[in-house]
């Protein structure tokens, strides 16, 4: 990892320091991405059994999982695993069930009732990663918010072959659409469809730069209506670390972000030159012992730790870089809470390490990374659902505001929109006035 002071950099190099690989945004694997969705939309199923031989190595001839296939998976599941899926489902079930939306009434005038009403998406497609490490902890995340909002038809896709923790978590959460299939060609599927899958209404779930693409592909595709949940890049870490962190649990936290994969990237912010090669040392030591040092090595080539002069100087930079996971190890954490203002989930304190809100802590880990933490939040039970409005007038509501209406209408030029309330207006009116007479 670098070590850099932040005030000795001027503005172009401190640009430079928080700065995103670029791979999400190559023109080869955007090329490749939009050729591979080209050729699902015209071959179907025939071109998605060509590309899993391909690109994953693996000869399918059935791409969709059964019954039979899902009751064989639970058997190979232990003990401890069981218990450790259970802690965590009952934890993301509680704070994502608390997160129900109630119907809003409101009279904004008498006579004139307006709703916001909230329903679920009615098919939802969830992307599990496989790759380098079947993400089945995405599959609770996911599965269960799907779940609990009502969604109709849910669908996961996962590159062959399948955890058999996948299929019982799913199983779990209702969910019985199961298919053998990842990458971009996933992605095309679920918008487009083939002779087999439907294509859903929204798609969800991280992945690789080709997953991450294919969805940014996707949601700017006027061919399909399909929306994606968020944009994303590479996964990253930011860790805050006052002299009093311990640098053990900082390094372990770094190192936990740099596994994930080679394009991952960690940030480390400290108020101490003496803590800054200590977070460092610590990081090089534990990596020794890392089974998969490789991928975090190369992740840690593009990662950074960052002397700054203090606190203030080191809220301010994670705000400008806006993390996708913000750690904070410094004393008194919670203090500084309203501080930051962009992040997708903050951890306070030296024992809420990333790891507790990627597995089971209750929170959603799919997160905005890239800096979109800006302006997307994190996942949750509406994105699952759907929100639209109700309006209801009975004559004296349409009174009081027709010829507010009529007026705005007039002064834009839409001359039927005016008329549209002049008629009842009149209707009204010649109403009452045969009511008196």
């Amino acid at each position: 990892m670098q070590l850099l002071k932040w005030s000795s950099l001027d503005n172009a190099e401190k640009t430079a320091v928080l700065s995103r690989a670029e791979l999400i945004q190559s023109k080869d694997v955007s090329s490749q991405v939009n050729a591979i969705i080209e050729q699902v939309i015209s071959d179907g199923d025939q071109a998605l059994r060509a590309l899993t031989s391909e690109l994953d190595n693996v000869v399918i001839d059935d791409l969709t999982i059964n019954q039979s296939d899902i009751q064989s998976a639970k058997l190979q599941l232990d003990d401890e695993l069981k218990k450790a899926i259970s802690v965590a489902f009952g934890n993301i079930q509680r704070f994502h069930a608390a997160q129900a939306q109630e119907t809003i009434k409101v009279e904004t005038t008498k006579g004139l009732e307006c709703e916001l009403r909230t329903e679920a998406i009615e098919s939802v497609g969830l992307y599990i990663p496989g790759g380098t490490a079947p993400l089945l902890s995405t599959t609770l995340m996911l599965a269960i918010p799907a779940m609990l909002a009502g969604c109709k038809r849910k669908v996961i896709v996962s590159p062959p072959p399948i955890h058999p923790a996948i299929l019982s978590i799913a199983e779990q959460c209702g969910i019985t659409e199961i298919y053998q299939l990842g990458g971009a060609q996933a992605i095309a599927t679920l918008a487009f469809g083939t002779e087999t899958i439907k294509p859903v209404d929204k798609i969800f779930g991280p992945g690789n730069r080709y997953v991450t693409a294919a969805k940014s592909a996707i949601a700017s595709d006027n061919r399909t209506p399909t929306t994606i949940d968020m944009p994303a890049g590479p996964s990253e870490v930011l860790v805050i670390a006052d002299d009093q962190a311990n640098e053990e649990f900082v390094a372990a936290d770094l190192l936990s972000q740099a596994e994930h994969g080679v394009d991952s990237q960690c940030i480390c912010i400290t108020t101490s030159q003496e803590q800054a090669d200590a977070i460092s040392n610590a990081v090089e030591k534990q990596l020794i012992d890392l089974p998969r040092k490789e991928i975090a090595t190369q992740a840690l080539s593009q990662s950074r730790v960052i002397v700054v002069d203090n606190i203030e100087q080191a809220i301010e930079i994670s705000n400008r870089y806006a993390p996708e996971h913000l750690i904070v190890q410094t004393q008194s954490p919670r203090e500084l809470l309203g501080s930051f203002r962009n992040a997708g989930s903050i951890f306070l304190g030296a024992y809420s390490p990333e790891s507790m809100g990627d597995y089971a802590s209750g929170t959603n880990h799919v997160l905005p990374t890239y800096g979109y933490a800006k302006s997307v939040s994190s996942l949750s039970l509406a994105d699952f659902q759907r929100r639209y409005t109700v309006q209801s007038l009975n004559q004296q509501g349409f009174l009081a505001i027709a010829d507010a209406v009529i007026t705005l209408a007039d002064a834009e030029q839409l001359d039927a929109h005016a008329n549209a309330a002049r008629v009842r207006k009149q209707a009204i009116l010649k109403e009452q006035d045969n009511g008196k007479s």
